[in-house]
């Protein structure tokens, strides 16, 4: 299975990183959707498994969790898409989701089925650093890669926390808040990168409000290893939802375009 180190290894520029939510618009069209960005160049998919309750998202990401649930997706519907596009391409997965969901379905079944699937890393929005070892011995178990979140305000300790926790990539928060396309980025994500950077050698990538050319292009100058691209991916679907393609060659121009600039 294709590694997050294969990946950061080999290029020389920033990865692309798309997210989605799984099953959104449904099962059929999620899937196809998330093709059509591997062909247009996606380098490691970003993927969330819907929750009612998304407490890290914006309206966008959000309405896209609806619009899944809605249509009937579940923990075991989010894994069959994604053994699907791993039967389709060896692409590096990271889920991006919530501690409920895992609870729910069971954490030794979850991270054992995950594995299965051929999901790289879970990044548990809700679970932070001084609760690892909740989950720490089950991303061992089945030889996962680890995956947490550093802000803007996160303290030089906790940041020095995280960067020894995660093996994968640190996923590195550009603006206070909750996800959702922003004008501009601010001005502590460049700083923030650059201290990561001089900690450790574990890969930084950037998500939260990268939206536009321009936020892709001043993240890579500043040394992110990835840029991961959410809402503005959950945008081109939300508005092409009764399009023929729904939205299939807008997404594969926006995914061509990011990757071009970093």
């Amino acid at each position: 299975m294709r590694s997050y180190k294969d990946v950061f290894s080999e290029n020389d520029r920033a990865a692309m990183i798309p997210f989605f939510v799984l099953g959104d618009p449904d099962q059929e069209r999620s899937l196809e959707l998330i093709k059509t960005a591997i062909d247009a160049g996606a380098d490691i998919l970003e993927l969330g498994i819907p929750f009612s309750d998304p407490i890290a998202d914006g309206p966008t990401i959000q309405r896209a969790d609806i619009r899944a649930l809605e249509n009937g997706i579940t923990c075991a519907g989010a894994f069959e898409i994604i053994s699907q596009i791993k039967e389709y391409r060896d692409i590096p997965i990271g889920l991006l989701m919530y501690y409920n969901l895992i609870c729910h379905y069971g954490k030794e079944n979850f991270y054992r089925d995950a594995a299965a699937a051929g999901v790289n890393s879970v990044l548990v929005a809700d679970l932070c650093v001084d609760d690892a070892e909740e989950i720490s011995e089950l991303v061992e178990q089945n030889k996962l890669e680890s995956v947490y979140m550093v802000t803007p305000n996160t303290s030089a300790e906790r940041k020095k926390r995280v960067a020894e926790l995660c093996t994968g990539f640190i996923y590195t928060v550009a603006v206070l808040g909750v996800t959702g396309a922003r004008a501009e980025l601010g001005e502590s994500i460049v700083p923030l990168i650059q201290s990561l950077k001089e900690l450790t050698e574990v890969p930084v990538c950037v998500g939260f409000g990268v939206s536009k050319p321009e936020h892709a292009r001043q993240l890579a100058q500043a040394g992110a290893d990835g840029v991961i691209v959410g809402s503005a991916v959950i945008n081109i679907i939300e508005k092409n939802l009764t399009a023929a393609d729904y939205g299939r060659a807008e997404l594969a121009e926006f995914i061509r375009t990011m990757r071009s600039v970093l």
